[in-house]
């Protein structure tokens, strides 16, 4: 027992000296310096929290302060909330600071736009009080949106899974319902999960909407179903993740993928902007050789952690198209199938890492394991892998690459008037046939290893200026205007864009 009572007695005075103030303070006297007299914590969707800002709020005097009080004005009902140095709420009193240092405001808001009308919600954090008090404004804009989420179990909770071809799968979402299938400008589309467009019907997306994707969430166009999506060059569709705010403008992999799934028909885009996804578009099934699975035109496909364009055993024609880097590749036309591509620009300036693959990659072959763990390849025929006036190029030395397993029926392909990034160091191509420029008559007309001398790789910013190889090096064309309105009739430039004098 004697030990026992000697241990709380120990106890209890640790607890006190580790309470104890060690250092002596005065009361703050107005003058407190910030890190930033706004913080602007950008736009957020109504109901979706916000990233966390902070704001740094310093002492510079010689003596350690006490800030009696450090409130939100709006107090409790504010939609802001706040973390001074460690401790969360919306109202605190008696915050030391030393002196010459400094603590962390941490802020992080969520609004209900039915709750509060004025898109532009803003507070202020108010420090210290009287003649002393100094503020700090915050200012956020709110946008409302037409969300789709997938739907729950109502007593378990469990979110509902897709079913497709008649089989459960772990992929959580829904199909969308009939009057789900039109997106329009007026609002902006917010998806959490996969959105599936059931058979036999189409999903229209307007010129000047938008679509986001939450995180792990994309959009399946399902076996006959269809997509359509009809920007306009004023008017572009705009599809990305559903974080506003800037520092999140240029991180790939924020939601999964568009997939049109084997099956699927007569899907369309048009002056669309898809960005910073997984894999922008995974196509699947050649379906029917004679109309393309997938019609695609004045688009840009950038940033996206693995590819671009993922197509397998499928039917591809699009012109004044851009796809920019990618983990893995731009465009990869796999399993065989059927390419056209005109006034393309593939330019893969993938930074976050080392990158394996090519910016564009065409094979006609899948390998996988059979239930004995050998290895099977088997090959499809690449009906057609035609590239007209298009540039290759990133910031590996081999841009474009045919990969043909032998023994896979027809591997046809052209590549008339490109421009072609190839640099082959090591000599590991060396009598591959499919990469020969010299002897192979399917390429005509190229450049090999030319000057593209675009604007800015670095902002996905594929525009060519004056210096260029690809001046005036196109074949003419039905696509008389490049992807963003130019004409080019007479004397075409390789690739999407014609080019322009640079600033």
């Amino acid at each position: 027992m004697r030990y026992f009572l000697t241990f709380l007695i120990c106890v209890v005075l640790i607890s006190i000296s580790s309470c104890r103030k060690d250092f002596s303070t005065i009361p703050s006297f107005g003058s407190l310096e910030f890190s930033k007299d706004t913080v602007f914590l950008d736009t957020i969707f109504t109901n979706i929290g916000s990233s966390t800002y902070n704001l740094k709020v310093f002492n510079r005097g010689n003596s350690a302060i006490t800030i009696p009080r450090i409130q939100l004005e709006k107090g409790t009902s504010s939609n802001y909330r706040l973390n001074v140095d460690g401790i969360p709420g919306k109202d605190f009193n008696n915050i030391d600071i030393l002196a010459k240092d400094s603590i962390f405001v941490l802020i992080e808001t969520t609004v209900n736009v039915a709750v509060e009308t004025n898109p532009l919600y803003t507070d202020r954090i108010l420090f210290d009080n009287g003649n002393n008090q100094q503020d700090v404004d915050l200012v956020t804009l709110v946008e409302d949106a037409n969300f789709i989420f997938p739907g729950k179990e109502p007593i378990s909770m469990k979110i509902d899974s897709l079913t497709l071809d008649g089989s459960p799968t772990t992929i959580k979402g829904r199909f969308l319902e009939d009057t789900e299938l039109t997106f329009t400008k007026t609002k902006p589309t917010v998806i959490y999960g996969y959105a599936a467009v059931p058979a036999n019907k189409t999903l229209t997306i307007e010129a000047g909407a938008r679509v986001h994707f939450h995180d792990n969430s994309g959009l399946i166009v399902d076996n006959k179903a269809t997509l359509k999506v009809n920007g306009t060059l004023a008017e572009k569709v705009i599809i990305e993740g559903d974080r506003l705010e800037n520092s999140f403008s240029n991180i790939p992999g924020q939601w999964g993928a568009i997939w049109m799934r084997a099956g699927s028909t007569n899907n369309e885009i048009s002056h669309a902007q898809i960005k910073n996804g997984i894999i922008g578009i995974l196509i699947d099934s050649i379906g029917n050789t004679s109309t393309p699975t997938l019609k695609l035109q004045n688009t840009e496909i950038y940033n996206h952690s693995n590819f671009g364009i993922l197509a397998r055993e499928t039917n591809i024609e699009a012109h004044n198209i851009v796809i920019g880097s990618a983990g893995q590749a731009s465009l990869a036309a796999t399993v065989g199938g059927t390419y056209n591509f005109a006034h393309s620009t593939f330019a893969n300036y993938w930074n976050r890492g080392l990158r394996q693959l090519p910016a564009v990659l065409v094979n006609n072959f899948f390998t996988y394991e059979d239930n004995a763990g050998q290895e099977i390849t088997e090959t499809r025929n690449l009906i057609a892998a035609n590239f007209t006036n298009c540039i290759f190029d990133g910031n590996n030395n081999v841009e474009f690459l045919l990969d043909k397993v032998d023994g896979g029926g027809m591997f046809n392909y052209s590549i008339k008037n490109c421009m072609i990034k190839f640099n082959d160091t090591s000599n590991s191509f060396d009598g591959i046939v499919e990469v020969d420029f010299a002897n192979n008559t399917n390429y005509s007309n190229f450049i090999l290893n030319g000057n593209p001398n675009f604007r800015d790789t670095q902002k996905e910013d594929y525009i060519i200026g004056e210096k260029s190889d690809a001046i005036n090096k196109a074949i003419t064309t039905p696509f008389s205007t490049d992807i963003l309105g130019v004409n080019r009739t007479t004397n075409p430039d390789i690739g999407a864009y014609q080019h322009i004098i640079f600033d």
